[in-house]
């Protein structure tokens, strides 16, 4: 049974207990390769401040984003609308056809998450704009590591694991239907983070 473990897929080896799928392929990508992509999506990447509409106000979070696509797209998110970026960032394309490899999934748009420290995360949420009840969503994380965590919409029962440097991770099934997801805060973590989120939207 042991040797079985070690010989599985990391498609086949579900993180959740129930009621969606989450896969880790683990450190996909070498340190050094990790550290220059890092550093050229921190250069390269049109980086905005992330905008959220709260108490009719809209207001900037310390978090910047950006969002491409293969074709012009918007949608509503945290009460603000959102514009796609052209997807021709040469980076952002190389990585797309090695996590496509990888996952055996197409994406049409990804969306970059950049975060300056441990002092910045992100709170319970599902990712509802990723259309269809069985997306795909693939994970890749660059910079500091993160602890993510998984909560079910119902029972409050959570499953967490760190995020490291070069690591991919794949939500797919009714994963986003019966799951909340966050990133969480810590005074521990002073490096910076980048997440890149592959989808097909919509």
């Amino acid at each position: 049974m042991q040797a079985d473990l070690f010989l599985a897929r990391p498609e086949d080896l579900n993180l959740l207990p129930s009621d969606g799928v989450v896969n880790d392929f683990g450190i996909v990508l070498s340190m050094i390769e990790a550290d220059v992509i890092f550093s050229r999506l921190i250069s390269e990447i049109a980086w905005l401040a992330d905008t959220a509409l709260i108490n009719g106000n809209v207001i900037e979070t310390r978090r910047q984003v950006a969002w491409y696509a293969d074709t012009p797209s918007r949608y509503i998110h945290s009460g603000v609308l959102r514009q796609s970026l052209p997807w021709d960032v040469e980076i952002l394309n190389s990585l797309r056809a090695q996590v496509e490899r990888l996952t055996a999934t197409t994406f049409n748009s990804c969306l970059l998450n950049r975060y300056e420290d441990g002092a910045q995360g992100m709170g319970w949420h599902s990712d509802s704009e990723a259309k269809g009840e069985h997306a795909v969503i693939a994970s890749l994380s660059l910079g500091g590591t993160r602890k993510f965590a998984f909560k079910h919409k119902s029972s409050g029962e959570r499953r967490e694991m760190a995020l490291h440097h070069g690591q991919l991770i794949v939500m797919r099934g009714d994963t986003q239907q019966y799951w909340l997801h966050a990133l969480s805060k810590t005074n521990a973590v002073v490096s910076p983070r980048i997440s890149l989120t592959f989808r097909r939207f919509p």
